[in-house]
């Protein structure tokens, strides 16, 4: 009888890399700092994020030093890495910034084409849902994509480029926020409803002066100036 014919030989299977240790170092520091597990003020060791990474001391150096020249740490010889808290002239800036870039962003918005309606419609709905399951780092997240989407369709690049900067800072202030404050997860949801319907209704200074009001509360949260 004809010998069966054999199965076709499966392709060899590339091993997924993974990113070198350096980069996952930064990646676990960062992280902790932006979602608040390390807060302002801790002290941390190259030993312990060797051990929490499984990594030796060199990538936890390297990994340091970039996270001191991005302003989210500072070194101390032979003491360790200080996580440094959010300052309020770093609010102020920041507040400045998101004002001046998305009330222009929120005027050029105006008229919205379908698809950013829709996809701001997608981002609200995640938004509650990721609230209502208690993420607030996710919920942060989900949060500045919104306002990001609406900058990225005002049709300028480079201002578009200055939002990304911020992104970092926004993440940390918003997490501080509604840690401090959940009334307040509450509350963006709907003043994200609020500029979406201003959006959608082709209102451009309805739909700044929402920016203008919901940013600027988060400078007075922020700044403990809850009333």
């Amino acid at each position: 009888m004809p010998a069966a014919p054999s199965a076709p030989a499966k392709p060899p299977t590339t091993p997924v890399k993974r990113p070198p240790a350096a980069e996952r170092v930064y990646t676990h520091i960062k992280k902790a700092v932006l979602d608040r597990r390390y807060e302002g003020g801790t002290l941390l060791t190259e030993g312990d994020l060797a051990d929490a990474v499984g990594v030796s001391r060199t990538p936890v150096r390297e990994a340091l030093l970039r996270l001191e020249v991005e302003g989210l740490i500072k070194l101390y010889p032979k003491k360790g890495a200080l996580v440094l808290a959010v300052s309020a002239q770093e609010i102020k800036d920041v507040v400045e910034t998101r004002l001046l870039v998305e009330e222009f962003a929120a005027r050029r918005a105006v008229p919205a084409t379908p698809q950013l309606v829709a996809r701001l419609e997608q981002l609200l709905e995640e938004q509650r849902q990721l609230a209502e399951a208690g993420d607030l780092a996710a919920v942060a997240v989900k949060d500045r994509c919104f306002h990001a989407e609406i900058v990225k369709h005002a049709g300028n690049e480079i201002l578009s480029r200055l939002y990304d900067q911020l992104r970092d800072r926004q993440l940390r202030m918003g997490v501080a926020v509604m840690e401090a404050h959940p009334g307040r997860i509450e509350a963006n949801v709907t003043e994200h409803g609020e500029l979406l319907d201003a959006i959608r209704a082709g209102d451009a200074e309805g739909a700044a002066l929402v920016v203008r009001r919901h940013v600027g509360r988060v400078r007075e949260l922020v700044r403990g100036e809850d009333r």
